[in-house]
């Protein structure tokens, strides 16, 4: 297992000189944030950051994500650029000696949450899902936390009405065409390529999403059998559907070869509809069972990347929601041990 933690460039609140702290840390895995969706990025970018990632101590084996424009999702005339620029985005990356790169083809919302600071029962707070407290959103009147600067009510509305009359057949037939396009790019490079699971694993607003479970994962990697063509387990994304047994899922895209990524988070269902809240990483705060997920991953022959996917904010610390450094710091110290243990015991 290679560790790695999310880092959000040179803005980020939390410096390296912090993250290469953190036992056993491998890698940053970051991005060039100064670029909007279907633009070319430039290789001094990248290699800034990979510079100042070595210079502590750190690869940038990782990159997450090459944002895929909403044109490509959309099947469009200029979604059809915006691949060729995703295949230059590629290059550089190869260029740069990242070795996986994460995606994700949800259209519109990239994620959900109807609060960003839920208040725990340990004063703590966390990101959560309400499923009564979503019910009541106008999708004509969107007001949902962490998204309302991220397009105007003119661009949001008018994206939705794009979207009105694309079935999950269509958005599966435009993945494809997209993963068709840019696998070859990955085969040449020696780039994994690993789509994020939609978050939450189910449909928003009428919006098509056909990245939630072992049927519709399946369907993509049938489509597109290259094993450049590989999968992200986000265990609280696919973990928030009930439907999905992830331990089952790793073991299914381990013997594959399809695993090229793993967050590892945990979740509580807090009723019997589809509300959760995040909560630490370790089993006894959540609904998942990271251990056997862990130890999953390790007897299907794992060894690759892995990340704490969103913390609490703990200790006083008013850091971005779902990315402070505290109890993802803590969930990095779990994740060692729970891979530590898995591995002595396959040895």
């Amino acid at each position: 297992m290679k560790l790695g933690f999310r880092w959000y460039g040179e803005n980020d609140s939390i410096p390296l000189t912090y993250i290469r702290q953190i036992p056993n840390m491998n890698t940053v895995v970051t991005s060039v944030y100064s670029y909007k969706p279907g633009e070319k990025w430039d290789l001094d970018s990248l290699l800034r950051l990979k510079r100042l990632a070595n210079e502590n101590g750190l690869a940038m084996d990782v990159i997450e994500s090459i944002p895929v424009s909403e044109e490509i999702k959309l099947g469009t005339e200029l979604g059809k650029k915006h691949i060729e620029v995703f295949k230059y985005n590629l290059e550089l990356c190869a260029k740069a000696g990242v070795k996986v790169v994460c995606y994700n083809f949800m259209p519109v919302f990239d994620w959900l949450r109807t609060d960003m600071c839920h208040r725990n029962p340990d004063g703590s707070n966390s990101l959560s899902y309400s499923y009564e407290d979503f019910q009541k959103v106008d999708p004509h009147n969107l007001h949902l936390p962490g998204w309302d600067e991220s397009y105007s009510p003119e661009e949001l509305q008018g994206l939705l009405e794009k979207y009105s009359h694309v079935t999950h057949e269509q958005l599966l037939a435009n993945l494809v065409t997209f993963l068709k396009e840019v696998i070859p790019v990955c085969e040449r490079c020696d780039i994994k390529l690993a789509i994020h699971p939609d978050d939450p694993p189910w449909d928003v607003f009428g919006l098509p999403r056909i990245v939630s479970s072992q049927e519709s994962l399946d369907r993509i990697f049938e489509a597109v059998p290259s094993i450049y063509n590989g999968l992200t387990l986000c265990t609280g994304s696919l973990g928030a559907g009930r439907f999905n047994d992830i331990p089952a899922l790793a073991e299914r895209y381990c013997k594959q070869g399809r695993v090229h990524f793993v967050h590892l988070r945990n979740i509580l269902y807090t009723d019997d509809k589809d509300s959760f809240v995040e909560t630490g990483h370790a089993s006894v705060g959540g609904s998942l069972d990271m251990a056997k997920i862990v130890e999953t991953l390790v007897e299907n022959g794992f060894d690759g990347y892995v990340r704490p996917d969103h913390g609490r904010n703990i200790f006083g610390e008013n850091g971005k929601p779902g990315y402070g450094l505290y109890d993802r710091a803590l969930g990095c110290a779990y994740i060692n041990g729970l891979f530590e243990m898995a591995e002595a015991k396959r040895r």
